[in-house]
């Protein structure tokens, strides 16, 4: 998400920073440029005079021109418009006594609404809350199961010590338009079932619609006025764009929206979308969905968007992910290991393990101050990580002890066993001494100088660090094919 948009505020900003001394007409340009990238990423065109109008203003007159940086006072600027576009940070769930909190979620069909409440379902029970899961969507027979699908999913697989239930009527489904009205009384039926079950959150997801259909959204007005649900949250697709603030100010005339949740920014959106819906419906963003994992919801904070989107990174998040994943012990053990030299391949297939769990490889390198743009044009494919894990399962215990030992010989028989060429095998261990050593370069440097050195890495240097070189996977393989059709029509 928001590559794009960072590549053109990156390049605006740039020009500003390499002047000594810079004047209002190169404020201007530079905003020009800025604008242009904002429209481009589909930012409603009054939002975007605004926020560029609001800049020019203050960097006139807060003595940019008068400066010895006037570059980084100019970020300085930037960023705090931004925050103030996408803020303030809200994203905590009032829980009200005596339970059940009951959050109505609503949406288009298509926004990722169902998949988004078993999201939250899964972020309620980190936190240690009991939820239940009603299937309000009759419009649609799969969502009732895909819903129970997810519940399960929830319950067996997600951390956390609190529980999910589901709760469904499945027979009163009915084809697309048929069963408006029903889901009211399923929703009456659910908040009985959640009150003798005794949970603290009950989760309606509501029929998918076009803001366009009074009936449904007749509906959400029935279910709003019989339960009077206490967070009333809009998932809105963020590939959508300018057209998603549109349905949700339809959304917000129906019924008083508490907050909407992004969906779906992990995909190729230019970011129109979350620079836009706060400032047209004065409703905060709560959370944003960064990935297809059940665990992969995530509470919104407009500064760190705002430091991805200036190419500065986000290594707040990046630690809050990593303390998720492993204990401090743990740290300060594998830590001492790689300072001293001494980690093994069964280390570096458990940091690996962890680490998946965090997200795309990507997403994380792009969360480093200044590794983000070095990742625009790398094709880093996560299922070379499945094969980095079967190489390291090919080996031996003591080649894994011992990387030295992986001879030419030893090194076929690990690719032949694991499915790959040779000169895979070789990349990962030349992967490995790398990370090594790096880790021993980096064990006397201060935090600061740690984040440049990351900075400082090469497109390749990225690529060996994730067990790929070159061309992925399936690349190789269609290659491969091509020679072997050419070949066969040669004979």
């Amino acid at each position: 998400m928001l590559d794009h948009l960072t590549e053109k505020f990156s390049g605006a900003l740039r020009k500003l920073s390499g002047r000594g001394r810079i004047s209002e007409s190169n404020i201007r340009e530079a905003m020009g440029e800025v604008r242009t990238a904002l429209l481009e990423a589909d930012v409603h065109y009054d939002v975007v005079k605004k926020f560029c109008d609001d800049i020019v203003d203050k960097a006139v007159g807060s003595e940019v021109l008068k400066s010895l940086k006037p570059g980084e006072q100019m970020i300085k600027i930037v960023y705090d418009e931004l925050v103030q576009l996408m803020g303030p940070v809200d994203s905590h769930i009032m829980y009200v006594q005596p339970a059940p909190t009951i959050v109505m979620m609503s949406g288009l069909q298509g926004s990722g609404k169902t998949t988004t409440c078993g999201k939250l379902a899964a972020y309620l029970k980190k936190k240690g809350k009991s939820v239940m899961l009603a299937a309000a969507d009759l419009q649609r027979p799969a969502a009732v199961e895909q819903l129970r699908t997810l519940a399960e999913q929830v319950e067996e697989g997600s951390p956390g010590g609190g529980a999910v239930r589901f709760y469904g009527e499945p027979d009163k489904c009915a084809e697309y338009g048929k069963a408006v009205g029903v889901a009211v009384k399923v929703c009456r039926n659910a908040l009985k079932a959640a009150r003798s079950a005794n949970v603290d959150v009950l989760i309606l997801d509501t029929a998918g619609r076009l803001h366009v259909n009074d009936d449904l959204m007749g509906e959400l007005r029935q279910v709003d006025k019989a339960l009077n649900p206490h967070q009333i949250y809009l998932v809105i697709d963020a590939m959508t764009g300018q057209d998603a603030v549109n349905s949700a100010k339809a959304f917000n005339e129906q019924l008083e929206l508490d907050g909407v949740i992004l969906s779906k920014t992990d995909s190729d959106t230019r970011g129109g979308a979350a620079l836009t819906v706060k400032e047209i419906t004065g409703k905060p963003i709560k959370f944003v969905g960064t990935g297809e994992k059940i665990e992969a919801l995530e509470e919104f904070h407009p500064d760190r968007m705002a430091s991805r989107i200036l190419g500065m990174g986000d290594v707040v998040s990046l630690v809050e992910k990593a303390q998720e994943q492993v204990s401090e012990e743990e740290a300060l053990k594998l830590q001492e290991k790689m300072e001293s030299g001494k980690m093994t391949m069964d280390d570096f297939l458990d940091q690996l393990r962890k680490i998946r769990k965090m997200g795309s490889m990507k997403a994380l390198l792009g969360m480093l101050p200044g590794v983000g743009q070095q990742l625009k044009d790398l094709d880093m494919n996560d299922g070379e990580l499945d094969r980095t894990e079967a190489m390291i399962n090919s080996m031996t215990r003591h080649e894994r002890k011992d990387v030295d030992l992986l001879d030419q010989s030893r090194r076929r028989r690990v690719a032949t066993g694991s499915g790959v060429e040779p000169k895979d095998v070789s990349q990962l261990v030349k992967g490995f001494d790398m990370v090594q050593n790096m880790t021993k370069q980096m064990a006397g440097m201060g935090a600061l100088q740690r984040m440049r050195a990351l900075g400082g890495l090469g497109k390749q240097d990225l690529a060996a660090m994730g067990g790929s070189s070159g061309p992925s996977f399936k690349t190789r393989q269609r290659s491969k094919r091509k020679k072997k059709d050419r070949k066969r029509k040669s004979r």
